[in-house]
């Protein structure tokens, strides 16, 4: 057997432990003394056969180990290091650098906002599709937005959004600004320095992804004077631009059912549509955008501040959603990639008109 009787391996199995002493035993020390083991009583029966079925090793392997025993020695018979694999095509470590340094300064965005923003010349033109800045990010455990918001926060606690299920597709066409806009409100919670109970007001333009927001406190539901500044704001911006509010959709909360911003839309001659009770999809537009401002603009402001104050929300909101409109690429299925001021405005002249 290698030229090495099962006496003289098992003397220098016994004097490597005994060289080892102080360390501790690992699992590859195991498994190198059961390979060990598996010749010494092949040796002791003068039956390979008979040793592969008393350690249940098939023969194939018992002389796929021999070959490694008689080329290498001892060595032969441990663990071979094994680094991970790189794959051709997969992403270099110069573009995972900028891909990582991008997902962690905006943490709320997901993998295809991560790869619609990098394309823009302003990041360097970076074209990496969605899947791979999310394997970048899985290489990386920073592949969900509660992993990122952890390691911002300073802290791992170990928790995953549970997957959702697959939404049905519905869509809501419009084919130009103002024909649709939707409204609705969202609660963000009671804040140091804030009397009452904070609503954001919120509405968005169907056509082009166009939206309006503020902060007002209010003692506890949200009020009709504050959405009747809503529709206010959203008539008046609409009608700077050349467009006209023809329509706001909302749900059947009191602060759109009032008498006050009833008048407010008719005094824009716009209309008011009120979804079914039951089928927040039929406002989904706003739905939406409520939740990309939570994950894009509240969560990273928590995460940043064990106890903000009103005025500092205020302010981060607005300087979002200068963002969101002048400058963030809308990948959507009426957008398409674009800013949502290209379309109101025709061209990135939002500051001027404003």
């Amino acid at each position: 057997m290698a030229g090495a009787s099962a006496k003289s391996l098992t003397l220098r199995f016994r004097s490597l432990i005994e060289s080892q002493e102080e360390d501790k035993v690992s699992h590859d020390d195991v498994l190198f003394g059961f390979r060990l083991r598996l010749f010494t009583l092949a040796e002791e029966l003068g039956s390979v056969s008979e040793a592969c079925r008393q350690m249940g090793v098939a023969r194939s392997t018992y002389y796929a180990w021999k070959e490694r025993l008689e080329r290498y020695g001892l060595d032969g018979l441990r663990v071979r290091e094994r680094r991970r694999p790189r794959m051709p095509n997969q992403i270099g470590p110069h573009l995972e650098h900028r891909i990582l340094a991008f997902s962690l300064g905006h943490p709320g965005f997901g993998p295809r906002r991560i790869s619609a923003e990098l394309r823009r010349d302003k990041w360097g033109g970076i074209r990496v599709s969605e899947n791979g800045v999310w394997r970048v990010l899985r290489r990386f455990n920073l592949n969900t937005r509660n992993k990122r918001f952890a390691l911002i926060a300073r802290h791992a606690e170990p928790y995953d959004e549970r997957p959702r299920p697959e939404p049905t597709e519905l869509h809501i066409d419009a084919a130009e600004p103002g024909e649709k806009v939707q409204m609705d409100c969202f609660y963000v919670g009671r804040l140091s320095g804030a009397k009452g109970v904070i609503w954001q007001y919120t509405a968005i333009d169907v056509a082009s992804a166009y939206s309006w927001a503020f902060l007002r406190s209010t003692e506890r539901n949200p009020s009709a004077r504050h959405t009747s500044e809503l529709a206010h704001l959203v008539a008046t911006e609409l009608k700077a631009a050349g467009w006209k509010l023809r329509e706001a959709t909302t749900d059947n909360g009191s602060e759109f059912r009032s008498k006050d911003f009833g008048a407010a839309l008719e005094g824009h001659g716009a209309t008011q549509r009120k979804i079914k009770a039951g089928r927040p999809n039929s406002n989904g537009c706003a739905e939406r955008v409520q939740l990309t401002i939570l994950e894009e603009c509240w969560r990273p402001a928590f995460s940043r501040s064990l106890a903000p104050r009103i005025t500092a929300l205020k302010r981060d909101l607005e300087e979002y959603l200068r963002y969101y409109n002048f400058d963030r690429a809308h990948t959507g299925r009426l957008t398409k990639g674009r800013v949502p001021a290209d379309i109101v405005f025709k061209a990135r002249k939002m500051a001027s008109v404003r």
